[in-house]
C-alpha cells in the first residue's frame, strides 16, 4: 500500500541522459531520445511506485544558454522546477570537471533548502577508479544528500538509485493510480515520437526548428487508430528537406514513428503526415503558446 510520495526534479546540462534515465527507471518510453541537445522541451512527469513510495519524477529540459523564445522557456522549466519539490536530481557525466550548466545549477540549489542527490550517469564508459576523482570535484563545491553512479544505457546502479530517492518520500496519500506511469496525453506522446524521429533521421538545424501537432487522433470501431501529424518547420528550403527527393524522407519518419507508436498504443496506427511552415516560430510568442510552450 502507497502511504509516502516524493516529488523529484531531474536536471542537468544537455544530452546527459535525463529521458534514457527516466525511461529506464520507468520501465516504458515516455521521453523521447537523441544524441542532440535540447531533445527535451517541457517538463515530462514519470510516475514509480516502489514497495510502499511513490516517485514522482520529473525530466526537465537540458540547461543551456538560451538562443531564442523558445529556449527561454525551456531554462525557465528548469528554474520553476527545482523548488517545491521534496528533492532535486543533479545528473553529470563522469568528468573531474564541472561546466557552466553545473555550477549554475548548484548556484540556484543554495537559494534553497531542497536535498540534491548527485547521479553520475553514463560510468559504462570509464574506469570505476576514476569516478572518485568526480565525486571529490561536485564534493568540494556543494553538500550533496547522497552520491549515485549509475549506468542509464545498461541500468547498472538503478536499483540502488530508486532505494536513494525514496529516502526522500513523505507521509501522505498516494497520488497516481497503480497503472498510471505518466501524466501525458496519448496525443502529446505520439507527437513527440514524430518529432524523435525528425532529430534522429535529420542534420544541423532543421530538426531544431521543428514542431509537431497531432490534429486527429480517432479509434475505429475496430481498434485501429488514425492519426494525423502536422510539422511545422521554419523555412521553405527546412520543408523540401523534412519532405525528401520524392517524399523519401518524411516516409522514413512516418514509418518510424508509427512503429513506436504501435509499441505504445498496443494497436495498429493509420498515420498521415503533412510539413508546413512556420517562419521564426521559436521566436513567437503567440506560436509558442498555440504548441503548448507556456509558463501559465
Amino acid at each position: 500500500m502507497i502511504n509516502k510520495t516524493a516529488m523529484i526534479t531531474i536536471c542537468g546540462r544537455p544530452n546527459v541522459g535525463k529521458s534514457t534515465i527516466t525511461n529506464a527507471l520507468v520501465g516504458e518510453k515516455i521521453a523521447i531520445v537523441s544524441d542532440k541537445p535540447q531533445t527535451t522541451r517541457n517538463r515530462i512527469t514519470a510516475i514509480i511506485n516502489h514497495e510502499d513510495t511513490q516517485l514522482i519524477l520529473m525530466d526537465t529540459p537540458g540547461f543551456h544558454k538560451p538562443k531564442n523564445r523558445l529556449g527561454d522557456y525551456m531554462v525557465n522549466v528548469v528554474k520553476e522546477s527545482v523548488t517545491d519539490v521534496d528533492a532535486v536530481m543533479l545528473m553529470v557525466e563522469p568528468v573531474a570537471a564541472l561546466g557552466k550548466q553545473e555550477e549554475a545549477l548548484i548556484e540556484r540549489f543554495r537559494g534553497s533548502d531542497v536535498p540534491v542527490c548527485l547521479v553520475i550517469n553514463k560510468i559504462d564508459t570509464v574506469e570505476k577508479t576514476t569516478l572518485l576523482s568526480v565525486i571529490s570535484a561536485y564534493s568540494e563545491v556543494y553538500d550533496f544528500a547522497c552520491v549515485v553512479p549509475v549506468s542509464a544505457k545498461t541500468g547498472e546502479g538503478l536499483d540502488e538509485l530508486v532505494e536513494e530517492l525514496c529516502k526522500f518520500a513523505v507521509e501522505g496519500p498516494q497520488l497516481f493510480p497503480d497503472e498510471m506511469y505518466t501524466d501525458q496525453p496519448e496525443r502529446q506522446i505520439c507527437a513527440e515520437l514524430v518529432r524523435e524521429k525528425l532529430l534522429n533521421c535529420l542534420d544541423k538545424e532543421v530538426p531544431h526548428g521543428t514542431a509537431v501537432e497531432i490534429t486527429k487522433f480517432h479509434e475505429r470501431e475496430d481498434g485501429i487508430i488514425d492519426i494525423d501529424a502536422t510539422i511545422y518547420c521554419e523555412k521553405e528550403s527546412h520543408k523540401g528537406i523534412i519532405i525528401g527527393k520524392h517524399g523519401t524522407m518524411i516516409k522514413k519518419v512516418g514509418e518510424k514513428a508509427r512503429t513506436d507508436m504501435e509499441e505504445f498504443l498496443g494497436t495498429k496506427v493509420y498515420l498521415q503526415t503533412w510539413v508546413k511552415v512556420k517562419e521564426n516560430w521559436r521566436d513567437s510568442s503567440a506560436l509558442l503558446r498555440n504548441f503548448g510552450f507556456t509558463n501559465d
